[in-house]
């Protein structure tokens, strides 16, 4: 246990003394704000569901209602922590040098990660919603047993997930895994007599109220499964990342040759799909988002889990949004690995730019495509799902594009066991934050003073209004980047 406090110990300080530590504090603070928005949500919908399941399902106890839909709030949570949470092997690098055995290291940030306080962010919905709803026929200490379980199924989901996203770090055909195991449960779910998977749950819920030690066990034994194949395949990993050696053989690459009528614009589109295509950090970061951006589209289409305004409209603009915020948010960022060949051309700046802002427009054409499910059997309208996808297009894009100026410190275009690469730079957490934020409380906003139908109007004109004028906001973050170009390319090479 000594070296778990050493390790917790020194990840603080080398937070304290990173360089941007004093000059990062307004985007800790908006982190926090953020933080303290979602939990006022959660903490909304714990307060709430309990009335609301009463009156749909008089007959039946919210918390039996609530458990039978665990399965559909660890696939929320899954998709989640693709946005959020680190994996392990982030963290495995600065350490591999210290006299300690790679498995007593892995086994130890393995268990950080168990306890880490992601694991509870939950609790604000499944906390007041206990209160109200377990303790009156259970009691505080059914209370308890109740939250602990809980807490367990979401330290299993960790594991989960951590051995998903360390497979797909190396194949994207590990996309699979994921996608069956949850396909296979939701055709166990609906395509079998009695909901079984539902009744399952709802069965081991109830278990934990009432202090099964045959639930607990269950339960743990799976995290204990889980964990020991992480533990296994992390070792493999790390020894495979620190043995390989520099494969020199000349291999076969796409050229894109149907980019060549496109002119400037063309090359710079080929740079940045092989930018994709070409670098693990890139891909693995892409990969990331896609899954997101999917899982969030089919999440609306073939789920009844996210019916009601709120939840709805978030979905939906969210399909739209996610992957452009955890890619535009750090535009130029890759691109200071070489800058100074970027550089070297006129405007070269400019064309990549607007390249960023074609193809990104085009892979969000992918959920809109998706939501075409979701309007047939009527839960969304055509109208909402285009003025999502344009006022995305148009004035989310604008704000994330901004950070070409000001994203400054250059990540690594192939690195399996850094650190978390994200950068230090406040105007991008303001930026993303309000990326994130903005899109939302606007259409609240439009849509509690104007019509549903009046407010995705303006939405579109909005992002119109941002589209049709592309190129002259581009054409000034291109101006104000190159104003600030020495300095930049110079934190550029620092970085490096």
């Amino acid at each position: 246990m000594n070296l778990y406090k050493i390790i917790k110990q020194n990840q603080k300080l080398a937070e304290k003394r990173n360089p941007a530590f004093d000059t990062n504090r307004f985007a800790k603070f908006l982190i926090y704000f953020m933080v303290v928005y979602w939990a006022a949500i959660f903490l909304f919908l714990g307060v709430s569901l309990p009335f609301m399941f009463e009156g749909l399902v008089p007959n039946m106890e919210p918390y039996h209602i609530m458990n039978q839909g665990i399965l559909y709030v660890m696939a929320g949570d899954f998709l989640m922590r693709f946005m959020a949470q680190p994996s392990v092997s982030q963290e495995i690098k600065p350490y591999l040098l210290m006299p300690v055995k790679r498995k007593k290291l892995i086994s130890l940030l393995l268990l950080k990660s168990g306890l880490d306080g992601y694991n509870f962010i939950w609790f604000f919905v499944y906390v007041p919603f206990a209160f109200l709803t377990v303790i009156r026929f259970y009691g505080f200490g059914g209370m308890f047993l109740y939250l602990l379980g809980i807490w367990l199924i979401f330290v299993f989901n960790n594991y989960w997930y951590l051995l998903c996203k360390l497979l797909l770090g190396e194949k994207t055909l590990w996309l699979l895994l994921p996608t069956l195991v949850f396909g296979a449960l939701g055709a166990a779910e609906f395509l079998l007599d009695g909901l079984p998977i539902s009744r399952f749950t709802m069965d081991l819920g109830e278990g934990f109220i009432e202090g099964n030690p045959l639930s607990f066990l269950f339960v743990l034994a799976c995290i204990g499964v889980m964990f020991l194949i992480n533990l296994k395949l992390q070792q493999r990993m790390i020894y495979n990342e620190l043995s390989k050696k520099e494969d020199t053989k000349i291999k076969r690459v796409s050229e894109y040759k149907f980019l060549d009528k496109y002119g400037e614009v063309g090359e710079y589109l080929r740079l940045e799909l092989k930018l994709i295509a070409r670098n693990k950090t890139v891909k693995t970061q892409f990969r990331m988002g896609i899954i997101v951006m999917l899982g969030f589209s089919f999440a609306l289409a073939f789920t009844d889990v996210y019916d009601g305004s709120y939840m709805t409209s978030f979905i939906c603009l969210y399909n739209y949004a996610i992957l452009p915020i955890m890619t535009l948010g750090q535009v130029m960022s890759f691109e200071g690995n070489y800058i100074d060949g970027l550089m070297s051309r006129k405007e070269s700046i400019f064309n990549l730019l607007r390249a960023k802002y074609y193809l990104t427009t085009l892979i969000i054409l992918v959920p809109f495509l998706i939501m075409m499910f979701p309007i047939a059997k009527g839960k969304i309208t055509l109208l909402a799902a285009i003025a999502y996808l344009i006022f995305v297009a148009g004035f989310v894009f604008f704000m994330l594009l901004q950070l070409a100026v000001y994203n400054t410190r250059t990540l690594p275009l192939n690195a399996n066991l850094m650190k978390s690469n994200k950068s230090s730079n406040w105007i991008q957490g303001l930026v993303t934050g309000c990326a994130f934020m903005l899109p939302l409380l606007i259409d609240k906003l439009l849509s509690a003073l104007l019509q549903e139908e009046v407010a995705h109007i303006i939405l579109i004109l909005i992002g119109l209004g941002f589209i049709a004028t592309h190129n002259l906001w581009i054409k000034n973050i291109y101006k104000r980047f190159m104003k600030r170009r020495y300095k930049n390319m110079e934190e550029f090479r620092a970085s490096r």
